[in-house]
């Protein structure tokens, strides 16, 4: 049984993650951080919801899920901060397809030997409010630290907000009449409450530290 407390529990992400748990019977959801079964926070929020948190944390060692976006530098440092005596997972995307996309998408950088340019387009709900998307960024700094060849010329990033799409991330390579075009479409919310809930009843059995997805993922 892993204890669960949702930061963010009105928001759209926040509903979805309480329908979900209600069908896990190894979850117990938390009311409040000083409820002594808490093992695990996650965390899809408001960046400025998110530092609140971060300021009041209980003392106890438990484990924190972060999957808000738009968060800046203050927020790192109190986040590695509290990773000195807490398990934190952080990750713009809990999806396990992203992770897949993302793989793919250094394998061909890896094997490509053409000078390209790069277009990340990224369309979202209307109501999301960072622009570019968290995962968007991630993709740029993939695609500029596997670049090692120096055969990506320019990396753009174009960013959509219209209806009610969960997220479509699409990375075009191009030069003249050459086109690569590689794309990631959610369909559902439940993929990042999904890979949120299997990642904390992962992180509460490790070590303190600062994790990623991707280290979930590896397991």
């Amino acid at each position: 049984m892993t204890g669960i407390y949702i930061n963010g529990v009105s928001g759209k992400m926040g509903t979805n993650l309480l329908k979900l748990c209600a069908n896990d019977k190894n979850i117990k959801i938390c009311d409040d951080l000083n409820d002594d079964s808490l093992e695990v926070i996650i965390d899809f929020s408001h960046p400025d919801s998110t530092l609140k948190l971060l300021k009041s944390l209980p003392t106890q060692k438990i484990s924190l899920i972060i999957g808000t976006t738009g968060l800046k530098e203050e927020h790192f440092q109190y986040i590695e901060e509290i990773s000195k005596d807490k398990r934190v997972l952080i990750a713009p995307n809990l999806s396990k397809g992203i992770s897949v996309f993302k793989n793919t998408i250094v394998e061909f950088i890896k094997a490509n030997d053409k000078e390209l340019h790069c277009l990340i387009k990224e369309t979202h709900h209307d109501q999301k409010i960072d622009s570019p998307s968290g995962t968007a960024i991630e993709l740029k700094k993939i695609i500029e630290s596997n670049n090692t060849k120096n055969l990506i010329a320019d990396i753009e990033i174009i960013s959509k907000r219209t209806g009610k799409i969960f997220g479509i991330h699409e990375i075009i390579f191009y030069k003249d009449t050459k086109k690569i075009q590689f794309k990631h479409e959610s369909k559902s919310r439940n993929i990042y409450s999904d890979g949120a809930l299997q990642a904390a009843h992962w992180i509460k059995d490790k070590e303190e530290g600062l994790y990623s997805f991707e280290d979930f993922l590896k397991s």
